[in-house]
């Protein structure tokens, strides 16, 4: 659960550093998910989140500035001191949310957006790896009928989102037949409307329009809240069931074969008669 708190917005730097303590950064840190060999676009994300609510996103957003001499005003000098701060601060909560092992094979640096690029770098390879995950998730993913079929779209949208920074987009045309794919035969004169049309959908006119169509399968189909779209299991035999079904089998084939020679028979008679 997140737990931020908006703070040190408009208070001076001396202030500002003694308010972010310890306590107050780890509370802030707290909906944050450590980085791992995984979920580098997760924890990236959420850290960006944090520096912003915490107000100490500016590094990240501005280039280093020239370092700050007697004849810099006190304009410059005190953006100067701002930039300094958010550099600092950020690194610091950086750190604190990479394992120790992580953190040993990312190159030092004294600058917020060098060292994030570096974590990015080192992350970029496992991430094309981990893109099979919700490729296949989103191959498999079938509507049940349970969450609802907006929220069904919108998940199999979030995993394109994924696959998106990741650098393997998937082209919203062919998320919307993945989606029609997956919904479940209740839908089909749906999906046959669809395939006659002309336009091309977009993923919010699916939405509304399958959410749609649902709502008058559920007034046309009391049962419809109720789908199993998984294919009934086949009973298993116990060992003296199967047994006997090879019996049976056995009786049965020989039963087929004492009748075709017994009509073999017959037509022969009647051949020579």
């Amino acid at each position: 659960m997140w737990n931020y708190v908006v703070i040190c917005k408009h208070v001076n730097t001396n202030d500002c550093d003694a308010t972010l303590s310890q306590s107050v950064i780890s509370k802030n840190l707290f909906g944050v998910e450590p980085l791992n060999m995984t979920n580098f676009l997760t924890w990236k994300e959420q850290i960006g989140f944090v520096l912003g609510v915490m107000d100490l996103d500016h590094a990240l957003q501005t280039d280093t500035p020239a370092t700050i001499t007697a004849q810099n005003t006190i304009e410059q000098k005190a953006a100067y001191e701002k930039w300094e701060r958010s550099n600092r601060m950020s690194l610091m909560i950086m750190n604190s949310s990479i394992s120790i092992t992580i953190r040993g094979a990312i190159p030092d640096s004294h600058n917020t957006k060098t060292y994030l690029a570096s974590v990015e770098e080192q992350f970029k390879c496992s991430s094309k790896t981990h893109a099979s995950t919700p490729i296949m998730k989103m191959l498999k993913t079938m509507y049940d009928g349970t969450s609802g079929v907006r929220e069904h779209i919108m998940m199999m949208n979030d995993m394109t989102s994924k696959l998106k920074a990741m650098e393997m987009a998937i082209p919203e045309g062919f998320l919307i037949h993945f989606i029609m794919t997956s919904l479940p035969v209740q839908f089909g004169p749906f999906k046959i409307n669809y395939n006659t049309q002309k336009e091309k959908w977009k993923i919010s006119e699916l939405i509304a329009i399958c959410v749609q169509e649902e709502e008058r399968l559920k007034v046309e189909k009391p049962d419809f809240a109720h789908i199993a779209t998984v294919s009934p299991k086949r009973k298993k035999l116990k060992g003296n069931d199967r047994g006997k079904r090879k019996v049976d089998l056995a009786k049965s084939i020989n039963k087929a074969s004492l009748s075709g020679k017994l009509l073999s028979v017959t037509s022969i008679g009647r051949l020579n008669t």
